[in-house]
């Protein structure tokens, strides 16, 4: 099932770092990892459309993915509110988790424009934790450094580091992918 999102979303920030805009060709789900490319075929009426996963959600038991105001438009989804869906995989970012894999939990506890500054504190961390990296994100046209920990297998494992790491005194956030 799929369903679609749009005016109350329109310009806040996606989980990818990117503004949301209800007029381009995305989606949100956390079935694919962020930047995925599916082709989504309304089972109704046979009408697809290619989009961008650029978003977490829905999250809804019953539904898989959450389509921008115009992604629903051309599926000729937006009267009804949601659809049977086919999705496909088209393409994923290299290294992302595989598709069906379980989410992977991370502590976030920085994210910097300079390199620099994300390499003194991946430093500082990395004294007391031994799985400290910096992922870069490039959103539109700004660059960004995150300071991260984990992988984790679990939400709970992941907040105990959190709790742990709060010692800092840094904003602590806990992502997934």
């Amino acid at each position: 099932m799929a369903s679609w999102y749009g005016p109350g979303f329109n310009g806040h920030k996606n989980a990818d770092g990117s503004v949301y805009r209800q007029e381009e060709l995305t989606a949100a789900s956390i079935a694919f990892p962020l930047g995925s490319r599916v082709m989504v075929t309304n089972l109704d009426n046979g009408r697809s459309v290619e989009v961008t996963i650029t978003d977490r959600g829905p999250f809804l038991k019953d539904r898989k993915i959450d389509l921008s105001h115009k992604a629903a438009q051309m599926i000729g989804m937006l009267d009804h509110g949601t659809a049977r869906v086919r999705i496909s995989l088209i393409s994923k970012p290299a290294g992302s988790r595989e598709v069906g894999a379980p989410l992977r939990y991370w502590v976030q506890i920085g994210s910097f424009s300079e390199r620099r500054n994300a390499e003194q504190l991946r430093s500082k961390l990395a004294a007391y934790y031994a799985d400290v990296h910096i992922d870069q994100l490039d959103a539109g046209h700004r660059r960004y450094y995150r300071v991260r920990m984990g992988a984790f297998a679990t939400r709970s494992d992941a907040e105990a580091r959190a709790a742990d790491s709060a010692r800092f005194g840094l904003p602590v956030v806990i992502v997934t992918e």
